[in-house]
């Protein structure tokens, strides 16, 4: 995919009492807070900033609607699992993604980011099994690859696959935002999941 166009198209906070209808196939973006879900949107959409990224994990509380050369949406869903994003505020958008992922009309697949220094945790494997039994097509993306040596990579993905149990079908991408390695693979795959999602509707 080349990309031609790229606009934030729709934001949904905790107070947007409806979900937009995009009527594109939308990947969404799924990950512990600080994995670099925005770094990965960037990256895939080859703009330096258009997705919000910060030090301060916990910073994106909002759902992000980025609409692609017309024919995709990417969703940055808020980063789970850090523990000081008030306790309050988590119970006011924790409902609003899951309202988002069991409500979507278009919604295409869940790119679960898991940080390659990082064993998943309950919070990673309740949003893979998620996937797996809401038919949702479940794609691994390990970031932050350039983090360790490659000796340890082979491990690392071993434990990542381990600790979510995953199945045999399950596609898993390496991805650095630092070197841009798996960025050509992972849209290949979106790439993959447009055309076969046009041509179950012809």
């Amino acid at each position: 995919m080349k990309i031609k166009n790229v606009e934030l198209s729709h934001v949904v906070g905790v107070t947007t009492k409806s979900l937009p209808h995009t009527g594109l196939p939308e990947i969404a973006f799924a990950g512990r807070s600080n994995v670099g879900k925005s770094s990965l949107i960037n990256a895939l959409i080859q703009r330096k900033s258009l997705a919000r990224t910060s030090s301060t994990p916990g910073k994106t509380q909002t759902m992000n609607f980025y609409t692609v050369n017309d024919d995709v949406c990417f969703v940055d869903l808020p980063g789970y699992g850090y523990a000081q994003v008030g306790i309050d505020f988590r119970k006011s958008w924790g409902p609003m993604i899951e309202k988002y992922l069991n409500g979507s009309e278009d919604l295409r697949a869940v790119f679960l980011l898991i940080d390659i220094r990082r064993i998943p945790n309950q919070d990673d494997a309740m949003m893979y099994n998620w996937m797996l039994n809401a038919g949702v097509t479940p794609v691994i993306i390990v970031t932050k690859s350039d983090k360790v040596k490659r000796s340890q990579t082979d491990k690392a993905i071993k434990d990542i696959k381990n600790a979510l149990n995953v199945t045999a079908d399950t596609e898993l991408f390496l991805f650095s935002a630092l070197k841009k390695t798996g960025r050509d693979e992972i849209m290949e795959k979106i790439d993959e999941m447009i055309s076969e999602g046009g041509n179950e509707d012809d």
